[in-house]
């Protein structure tokens, strides 16, 4: 891992990986994956094989040469019209209790600037970012990356800006923008040091404290989404505000967390998914390596990555009961070719255990890959999810049937 960091072994390493792509692997792709027998799923195209052998891959490129996607935000509120850039203020040293007060002080983790994009109504007018209409819905996006990569930057071709676009086009009759924080990526040796737990919650729950404090939306009208470990943190939010009861930042309307890991901890038993799903997903590298827990723990001790509720909500090594109440109407939706698919089920019972069962919604789609909802390889699921969660959300909020999306 990150054996190709350096120049010129990084430059020799990509082209050597863009080579073994068009001559070596694909050829080898299409021929091993020309009989349905001989995918992960029979149900599967070629092109969706493909496309996940194709991410499997770059994902190793990544972790290959330390080249993962980010953000650069000095650089983005140069254009911030054009892309609907924001700067979000610290949070308030009042805002900040609890547990994550104290796990930040152990981490030496500060509240700082951070910053988020608009997506939909008034981008590109210079207009974006404007105070909440009466009774005005928001989508409060979360992108996933394993907390140490990603971006909902729409210039960023790795980012997450093509998924929101059509989810927004799904949901147009419950809202027409979205607001999506980059929130600090964590890092550790041997890159650089940086941001361990909890600072991504830190600056969820300041960008949740700009939707209502900043722009005026009710607490109630927020829909908070994320996807993988946006589905998570997603999650962590929720579950402070609901925990800390803040008087200003009561908790969302709604929550959506798209594949949600549950943390760092998993079952690598011959029947668990992490097993059976191998050949099925394109996330191996990122649970086996350990480079997300290390970054997370920061100087926390290591057996916090198994006992911590909110690093590993799903660990079998802690009880929860009563730690997860007070939630939102929640859905979770997840992927049968899932490999952290267990811990996601034990993410759902846990929140079923802990709140009305009729609040949790569960979907899960037999042959889809991690957070399909955010793909678009991953056809008829992402599009059959995509109008059920518009539907969910519409008799949510009181309406009816969604125009245009059956």
């Amino acid at each position: 891992m990150f054996e190709f960091r350096f120049q010129p072994l990084k430059t020799v390493y990509f082209l050597y990986f863009i080579s073994s792509i068009l001559f070596v692997r694909l050829p080898y792709w299409v021929i091993s994956s020309l009989i349905p027998a001989w995918r992960p799923r029979t149900s599967w195209t070629l092109f969706r094989t493909l496309n996940v052998n194709a991410l499997r891959s770059m994902i190793d490129a990544f972790y290959a040469t330390g080249s993962f996607p980010a953000d650069d935000p000095e650089k983005s509120a140069q254009s911030a019209d054009k892309l609907g850039f924001v700067w979000i203020d610290p949070l308030p040293a009042a805002l900040l209790t609890g547990e994550i007060a104290s796990a930040a002080r152990a981490n030496n983790v500060v509240s700082t600037r951070t910053h988020g994009y608009w997506y939909g109504k008034d981008v590109g007018s210079g207009a974006h970012g404007q105070k909440a209409s009466p009774n005005e819905k928001v989508l409060y996006f979360l992108h996933g990356g394993a907390f140490i990569m990603g971006t909902a930057c729409p210039a960023n071709p790795s980012g997450h800006g093509p998924a929101i676009v059509d989810l927004m086009k799904h949901c147009s009759a419950i809202f027409d923008r979205a607001f999506c924080l980059d929130y600090r990526l964590a890092s550790s040796a041997p890159l650089k040091v940086a941001n361990p737990f909890p600072a991504a919650i830190i600056d969820a729950v300041a960008g949740y404290r700009y939707l209502v404090e900043n722009l005026g939306f009710q607490a109630r009208n927020i829909i908070v989404c994320g996807d993988s470990a946006g589905g998570q943190l997603a999650f962590c939010l929720i579950r402070y505000l609901a925990q800390e009861a803040l008087p200003s930042l009561p908790p969302p309307g709604t929550a959506v967390l798209v594949s949600p890991p549950g943390g760092c901890t998993h079952d690598y038993s011959p029947t668990s998914s992490m097993t059976v799903n191998a050949r099925s997903d394109f996330v191996k590298t990122i649970f086996h390596c350990g480079f997300t827990a290390r970054s997370l723990l920061g100087s926390l001790p290591p057996e916090e990555i198994e006992t911590n509720t909110w690093l590993s909500p799903s660990s079998p090594r802690i009880d929860t009961t009563g730690l997860f109440s007070n939630f939102p109407p929640t859905c979770i939706i997840v992927g049968g070719a899932e490999q952290a698919l267990d811990s996601m089920k034990t993410l759902h019972h846990r929140l079923v255990a802990d709140n009305d069962p009729k609040q949790i919604t569960y979907w899960e789609y037999p042959d889809a890959a991690h957070a399909f909802l955010m793909t678009n390889f991953q056809e008829p699921e992402k599009t059959e999810a995509s109008k059920a969660l518009a539907q969910w959300i519409c008799e949510i909020y009181g309406g009816g049937e969604v125009k245009g999306n059956n």
